[in-house]
């Protein structure tokens, strides 16, 4: 009973946390095709260069490669096929209204198992400047330092 409670990360998209303020995060099913649920169980996903876009009053996922499933026989699937996403009616007509403005994106951040299910974290995202960037990244490198000057002390 616990495991099926469990949540399991299969994929994460950490380029999305270093190229993108991330917003507001949505959990949406996925609809997919039986292999590529048994190729996510494997851990052949990649959300790298991914995205999302709000169509006709739905919301499809780009660019998700999943990979062909190691023991497929006749049956496959194209691994970069576009995919629908489940939400609710009222979130996404929440995403149109921010897509529409001027930088915002969807992105998804992680894929993972919920109660069996297979779900996608997708983010509503302003994308960021070079300079916002470099100082993630001289934050980032800041910290690593204090850290390590810490964990010197201490010893």
């Amino acid at each position: 009973m616990d495991r099926q409670k469990a949540e399991k990360i299969v994929a994460e998209n950490r380029k999305a946390a270093h190229d993108y303020h991330l917003l507001e995060t949505f959990e949406a099913g996925v609809v997919l095709v039986g292999t590529e649920v048994k190729a996510i169980r494997e851990g052949r996903v990649n959300l790298r260069d991914s995205f999302c876009r709000v169509e006709g009053g739905e919301v499809y996922a780009y660019n998700v490669h999943i990979s062909a499933y190691s023991h497929r026989g006749y049956a496959d699937h194209e691994p970069t096929r576009r995919r629908k996403l489940l939400l609710h009616r009222e979130e996404i007509r929440k995403l149109v209204g921010k897509t529409v403005e001027r930088g915002m994106t969807l992105v998804p951040v992680r894929l993972y198992f919920k109660k069996g299910r297979v779900k996608l974290a997708v983010s509503l995202a302003k994308g960021k400047k070079t300079y916002d960037k470099r100082e993630t990244v001289k934050r980032r490198e800041a910290d690593r330092e204090t850290r390590a000057a810490i964990k010197a002390r201490i010893r």
